[in-house]
């Protein structure tokens, strides 16, 4: 089951269209869709998280606690819609279409990808747009 839950004022609009897609891709990555939670914030509200758990001291767009087991999929995504904004400012982009990227990038870290060296992040970025081509 895929929640959206609000920790400031931005509500997701056709959130029956967006679980269906993010579903599509769990099946598509043959793994198996189990509580998914995903938290809209603000960038201070995630800069807290990331300086609280992970012990970084910067702005990020997207943190994720995966509570996986094996290929079943679960966990928390938060994703700061400050961030989300800007980035879209700066990479020109439809706030949108960087909002899905955020979404589908959450999903895929449960499925199994990395993006820390370069071969994995470039490999995460072929995911990110095979399943943005199909919103």
């Amino acid at each position: 089951m895929i929640n959206f839950n609000y920790e400031t004022n931005f509500e997701l609009e056709e959130t029956d269209q967006i679980s269906q897609w993010i579903s599509n891709a769990i099946i598509e990555e043959n793994c198996k869709e189990g509580e998914i939670n995903y938290i809209f914030c603000s960038d201070d509200y995630l800069h807290k998280i990331n300086v609280e758990f992970l012990k970084h001291d910067t702005l990020t767009d997207i943190i994720s606690f995966d509570y996986s087991v094996g290929k079943e999929l679960h966990g928390d995504i938060y994703i700061s819609v400050d961030r989300v904004k800007e980035n879209a400012k700066e990479f020109n982009v439809k706030f949108d279409d960087e909002l899905a990227r955020v979404l589908i990038h959450g999903v895929l870290h449960y499925c199994g990808y990395k993006d820390k060296s370069d071969e994995e992040a470039c490999l995460m970025q072929s995911k990110e747009d095979h399943y943005l081509s199909r919103r």
